[in-house]
């Protein structure tokens, strides 16, 4: 499984990178744990049991996004319509990502506008890149009080590009560091993209929906 990191933090080290590295740890941890158990499972009591006890356990790639080091790519491809080759990278990598965690800094109780813009170069390159795609959203600020913007920003952000938004979004204030409750709601937050990362879980995005003609639904509204 592919797991791509955003994190949109400005400076180096930042707090925005290293929650992004603790809900990448995570996560990478309920998917290997999962997969064991499924493994150990099939093992066990599946038809093919003796090869699954030979086979390799799924392992999760983890790749990260600076946005930071693509600012100048994002304002170029926002006035030509083009992404440069770093960019294009990155598109990429969000588009055949399995999950995304993304994490932005709050600015004026908002995701930050460096954020924003990847994410409309991304969607400017493929508009259905994140549709179906299992994605956990998290913040860091300086007060609780900017807690909300996990609900009234990312989430519409992520539901208007028609991604799968995690139940458990993760706010990270200053105080928040080494204080209890950041790490289980870091723990939950991981479980859950691991849940959805699993193939089972997520929506077929490959299979085209039906085409029903219009005739057969003029047909259907008259039986009813």
């Amino acid at each position: 499984m592919r797991l791509v990191v955003v994190s949109a933090g400005l400076s180096t080290p930042s707090s925005t990178r290293l929650l992004a590295d603790r809900l990448a740890a995570a996560t990478g941890q309920h998917a290997e744990a999962a997969a064991t158990g499924l493994h150990a499972e099939a093992a066990a009591t599946g038809p093919f049991a003796e090869a699954a006890a030979g086979g390799p356990l799924a392992e999760v790639e983890t790749e990260v996004v600076e946005v930071r080091d693509l600012a100048v790519e994002i304002a170029h491809s926002l006035t030509t319509g083009f992404p440069g080759p770093a960019l294009g990278a990155a598109i990429e990598a969000v588009r055949e990502a399995d999950g995304l965690i993304v994490v932005t800094p709050v600015f004026s109780a908002s995701y930050s506008g460096l954020f924003k813009s990847f994410f409309d170069a991304v969607s400017g390159a493929d508009k259905d890149a994140l549709a179906g795609k299992p994605v956990l959203v998290a913040a860091t600020g300086g007060s609780a009080r900017h807690s909300l913007v996990l609900d009234h920003a990312l989430r519409p952000l992520f539901a208007y590009l028609r991604a799968v938004v995690v139940p458990t979004g993760v706010y990270a204030a200053s105080e928040d560091w080494g204080a209890e409750g950041l790490a289980g709601r870091i723990d939950r937050a991981g479980a859950e993209l691991a849940r959805l990362m699993r193939p089972a879980e997520r929506p077929d995005r490959s299979a085209p929906e039906p085409v029903v003609p219009f005739a057969e639904q003029l047909a259907a509204l008259g039986q009813r």
